[in-house]
């Protein structure tokens, strides 16, 4: 993975951040260079391994590196060690570990092609982890788990156990299901603005419990 230094952005992925995030993120250059270089790899190696669905180019910036930034900037955390469960391409866990250097994050995936992938593309990144496993192989101890596109089930039955936080990125629909577990308490759903009935969630194991 090239350094930085020697990444050049293009302007329309530059803008593109910058006018879908302003109202909440104001990103670095460093910070938009690392981003870039993430979504390179990804188109690169999505050519070859199904990390992705969504098309390289503006939908792909905004439904994965947008949302994951936005649901960053809304969790209600500054310095916390994360597990992103179901990390797939990298989401929402490389995002959150680039906006927030004082977050440190275990990206979680059993997929070993996918783990690959994540290794690689987070190299240069000093406060991230790689786990190839499943969240249920896991051990350990985390502040919060974050997740987006997974089963709710594979996250929620490993709170507490590896965390008494948990934050998701989910539809509406699946909502209702969350809110049906009377041990963990939900903050107020926060829409995601691009569509599709989708919101960021964040929560913690009731005191009650």
């Amino acid at each position: 993975m090239r350094g930085p230094e020697n990444r050049e952005v293009p302007r329309w992925f530059r803008e593109l951040l910058k006018t879908e995030l302003s109202p909440w993120i104001t990103l670095s250059a460093q910070q938009i260079e690392q981003l870039y270089g993430h979504y390179e790899l990804l188109v690169d190696w999505n050519k070859r391994i199904n990390l992705t669905s969504v098309q390289p180019g503006p939908e792909m910036i905004i439904r994965h590196y947008c949302e994951s930034l936005f649901f960053a900037a809304h969790l209600p955390s500054d310095e916390a060690v994360i597990a992103d469960v179901g990390s797939g391409a990298g989401f929402p866990g490389v995002p959150m570990a680039i906006l927030n250097a004082g977050w440190k994050l275990a990206l979680i995936e059993s997929n070993q092609r996918k783990a690959v992938f994540l290794r690689e593309s987070t190299r240069e990144m000093p406060n991230i982890s790689v786990l190839a496993h499943r969240a249920a192989d896991v051990v350990g101890h985390f502040d919060w788990l974050v997740s987006r596109a997974v089963n709710l089930n594979d996250v929620l039955m490993n709170v507490p156990r590896l965390a008494p936080r948990v934050g998701l990125m989910i539809s509406e629909a699946d909502f209702s299901e969350a809110k049906s577990l009377s041990r963990i308490a939900w903050d107020e759903p926060i829409r995601l603005p691009w569509g599709d009935r989708r919101i960021c969630i964040y929560g913690k194991v009731s005191c009650s419990t």
